[in-house]
């Protein structure tokens, strides 16, 4: 579909390439996402900069992986489906909770659940929530905080999920290869 150029770091050039250089060296690949959102290198920061608040965050890893997962299969964005299965996997969420999350199944870990719920009601509802599905995640063991930290997911996720619409990449053999 995509009109868009698929940049490397050997055809980019100036903010792009420093970008793309930055992130083959992190990761050992370039994720396709990364080669489109080089047309406006800014995004990339963007992106970066906001995962890096949201390891600041107190929501684990794992369930940060389950809730950036959630949001992208609501919103059918295929490629970082993909992307965060492979490093839910790596970073050791809950397999069920993953297969269940892009398979449509009942997922198993109340901990789990609840946040699914959760991000999912407030990725449907644009953040207008009840009370009652405040209350429930809360008993959950989530914090408000925590509902904070799910908006900066929303955000992360709406950034990408957008920019992978407009593109269509294809999941990479890498990231295949995690799952």
């Amino acid at each position: 579909m995509s009109n868009f150029t698929f940049y490397t770091p050997e055809n980019s050039s100036g903010a792009a390439q420093k970008i793309l250089t930055k992130v083959e060296s992190k990761y050992g690949f370039v994720p396709n996402l990364f080669a489109y959102m080089a047309e406006a290198p800014y995004l990339i920061e963007a992106y970066a900069m906001l995962n890096e608040l949201l390891a600041k965050t107190d929501l684990s890893t794992p369930h940060q992986q389950v809730a950036l997962l959630a949001v992208s299969h609501y919103n059918n964005c295929e490629f970082c489906q993909v992307a965060h299965r492979a490093f839910g996997k790596v970073n050791k969420a809950n397999a069920q909770t993953l297969t269940a999350i892009v398979e449509n199944l009942v997922i198993e870990d109340a901990s789990d659940k609840a946040l699914v719920d959760m991000v999912v009601a407030m990725t449907d509802q644009r953040g207008v929530v009840s009370d009652e599905q405040i209350s429930s995640f809360l008993v959950a063991g989530f914090s408000r905080r925590n509902i904070y930290d799910l908006v900066l997911i929303i955000s992360i996720k709406t950034l990408s999920n957008y920019a992978n619409h407009l593109t269509e990449p294809e999941p990479n053999e890498q990231l295949l290869a995690m799952l």
